[in-house]
């Protein structure tokens, strides 16, 4: 995550994931690279064509670099989940030259949850928006801990 922030242009916003096995949450930071917003949920299909769908949304939003959420285990070990993350990142790469780094999401998905039961959204509402909101708090977690490097 270090050295993310030197590999980017100024003004280019950050993608964040959350990666999934049937969606793909998408979060955008803004230009100043200060602020994290939801942005898409993405309904996974053939690798090809989720990889063509974000780098028409990075060359459409002009992103200079990724941060993709890593599920690790409680414990902090890599798991199934983990390992098939990083893959995916493997087999983006080709597709999306880009800087990517991973970024820790432990219960990331459980907080913003957590946080749209406060806020009294439904259980459809909540299916609707989790995974683009998950992005967007693990892209803001990675974003304070960039600010902490510049």
């Amino acid at each position: 995550m270090e050295e993310l922030p030197s590999k980017l242009q100024p003004g280019a916003r950050l993608l964040g994931f959350d990666l999934g096995t049937k969606t793909i949450g998408l979060a955008l930071s803004d230009v100043t690279r200060v602020i994290a917003t939801p942005y898409e949920t993405v309904r996974r299909t053939k690798f090809t064509a989720d990889a063509k769908t974000v780098a028409a949304i990075a060359a459409k939003e002009g992103v200079g670099g990724l941060v993709i959420g890593l599920p690790l285990n409680l414990d902090g070990s890599e798991g199934p989940r983990a390992q098939a993350t990083r893959a995916f990142a493997r087999n983006l790469a080709p597709h999306l030259d880009l800087p990517m780094a991973f970024w820790d999401e432990r219960l990331s998905t459980a907080a913003v949850e957590r946080h749209l039961i406060e806020a009294d959204a439904s259980r459809k509402r909540r299916a609707e928006v989790i995974d683009r909101m998950a992005a967007a708090y693990i892209l803001q977690g990675a974003l304070d801990r960039m600010r902490t490097f510049s």
